[in-house]
């Protein structure tokens, strides 16, 4: 789909629940409702948004769908380096199983069942975030020691991988370093995400950089089937798993603008909310130029 059918599509209010499906609904997530199709799973993105792992009261309209038409598109980019869970024939897919919606269709993807691993997947090209409290405090990220002297948003010699464990919703992703990450999934297992990782965000990275935006880090998905074999799945590269920055206003030693949920994050940050339940409604202006960033990520790779 063109950029421009994908933003005629959204809807005016944030669609923040899918009911009345004919499916048996088997988990809720943050952002996404996964729903057993039997063979297959479909999984929906609703317009929720979280900020600091807590779900707030406030969607963003439409954001479901840009996410999953972005996810669609890197995983068509991202073919040629790792398989991804997406049933080939999507729009065939939605017809045989009686998915009529179109709101519906945009906001969801059909894909194979199979078994996620049990790690956050985190690559790193830039000094940002939870990274650059990391190494202020210890000189580290994840236990990778890193030069001394380095500023906020300094891009790093080479991306490094940052896992995370993966929480259950409301609970916080811990940091974990090499040792630990290869002892949850095991030592080789490990060192094959670990490359995929780095070589998707570079990938990523240089994709973005053609599109006037720059892939600061990023979190992948992976899971496995019954024979083992790693796939890619969850979404991948999308503001929500993502920080994207604009290319011509990047400079270190502050926190760059973004393209992603990071507007919402200094907000809530400037109120002091303490981040627990139950999080603050957000005014109407922050809805809505969260809503733009989305867009102009979306706008920037798929109308380059």
């Amino acid at each position: 789909m063109t950029f421009a059918e994908i933003a005629a599509a959204l809807p005016q209010s944030a669609v923040t629940s899918i009911d009345g499906l004919p499916f048996p609904r088997i988990a809720s997530g943050k952002v996404r409702e996964i729903f057993d199709l039997g063979d297959a799973l479909l999984l929906t993105a609703t317009d929720r948004l979280s900020a600091f792992d807590v779900i707030l009261p406030d969607g963003i309209p439409g954001k479901g769908a840009i996410l999953t038409q972005m996810s669609n598109w890197w995983f068509a980019q991202t073919s040629g380096l790792i398989q991804n869970h997406l049933l080939p024939d999507q729009a065939g897919e939605f017809a045989r199983r009686g998915i009529t919606s179109r709101d519906l269709q945009l906001r969801s993807m059909i894909v194979r069942k199979l078994k996620p691993l049990t790690i956050e997947c985190v690559a790193r090209g830039y000094l940002i975030g939870s990274g650059w409290s990391s190494y202020q405090k210890t000189g580290e990220v994840c236990g990778i020691k890193l030069p001394p002297g380095l500023r906020q948003a300094d891009r790093l010699a080479a991306p490094i991988f940052t896992p995370t464990t993966k929480a259950p919703k409301g609970q916080h992703d811990e940091p974990i370093n090499d040792a630990q990450g290869a002892a949850i999934i095991g030592a080789a297992l490990y060192e094959k995400v670990k490359a995929l990782s780095l070589q998707l965000y570079s990938f990523g990275h240089d994709r973005a950089k053609q599109a006037g935006m720059i892939l600061a880090d990023t979190k992948f998905e992976f899971g496995t089937d019954a024979a083992g074999n790693l796939w890619l799945i969850d979404e991948v590269l999308t503001p929500d798993s993502s920080r994207y920055w604009p290319a011509d206003s990047y400079a270190p030693n502050q926190s760059p603008p973004s393209y992603d949920k990071q507007f919402v994050r200094d907000h809530l940050v400037a109120i002091k909310w303490d981040q627990k339940p139950p999080a603050p409604r957000l005014p109407a202006e922050v809805i809505t130029r969260t809503q733009e960033k989305y867009l102009a990520a979306l706008k920037n790779l798929l109308g380059r």
